[in-house]
């Protein structure tokens, strides 16, 4: 990987199956800036480097943890920061554009670690207190935009990225856009009982539709007769207030 400051860091295996970083000046491979001896492994180490601050991270295959690094002009020019650990090692490793951190939360870094089954993201934020704009985090980053077209770097053209600011994607916290849900009281309303005339009679056992069959038949017998007694009593009272009986 070609660092901002010219020169190439490279990670590898030493004679002894180590695994090692090393820092190197492209005019003299000879000696190298910085040589760093991590461990014992046969994990293939993934660099990943931050430009805009400088930093690198490495991501063993195999490994369940993630190494970062400073690169920087004073010895040891490689200096070690911390190590996220976690319990299930990772297949591979992806490396999001800076400009798609979340700035509100003072995020520098968002990686996405590969399982059997999911891709798990994993942050990596510095702890400030103040909510305004951190202009020492997040310094000018390359945009999306192109600087040149492919012909003209077939042509032997070189041009510097373009730069986006990432106060841009800032949203101070009191002009943020509050939403507000109204929640329609008809939508909690119980839902009506079907009556018998809708039910689906063919998914009913027989024997249960039967009766329901008989139950009704009861029902309605039961009814006339309410009705004719009905009817008797008000003939009745008919002919007491006409003074007949």
């Amino acid at each position: 990987i070609f660092t901002r400051d010219g020169n190439i860091f490279t990670t590898g295996f030493t004679r002894m199956s180590q695994r090692e970083l090393g820092l190197w000046d492209p005019t003299n491979f000879e000696e190298p800036i910085a040589l760093l001896e991590l461990d014992t492994s046969n994990g293939v180490l993934l660099p990943y480097y931050d430009a805009d601050a400088n930093m690198v991270y490495l991501c063993g295959k195999g490994d369940s943890s993630i190494r970062y690094f400073e690169v920087t002009d004073e010895p040891p020019y490689v200096h070690y920061l911390s190590t996220f650990s976690s319990k299930e090692p990772q297949r591979g490793m992806g490396f999001m554009p800076k400009r798609g951190v979340d700035v509100t939360k003072c995020e520098i870094a968002r990686l996405f670690k590969l399982h059997d089954k999911k891709c798990e993201p994993i942050t990596m934020t510095v702890p400030r207190k103040s909510d305004l704009f951190q202009d020492d985090l997040y310094p000018d980053t390359a945009g999306p935009e192109p600087a040149m077209e492919p012909e003209e770097w077939l042509d032997g053209r070189d041009e510097d990225p373009i730069l986006v600011s990432m106060r841009e994607g800032y949203i101070p916290p009191k002009s943020r856009e509050l939403k507000v849900v109204k929640k329609n009281v008809l939508d909690s309303r119980p839902t009506t009982r079907r009556s018998m005339s809708t039910l689906d009679t063919n998914s009913l056992p027989p024997q249960l539709l039967e009766r329901l069959l008989e139950e009704i038949q009861n029902l309605k017998a039961t009814v006339l007769s309410q009705e004719k007694r009905i009817c008797d009593l008000e003939n009745k009272l008919s002919q007491y207030t006409n003074g007949t009986d």
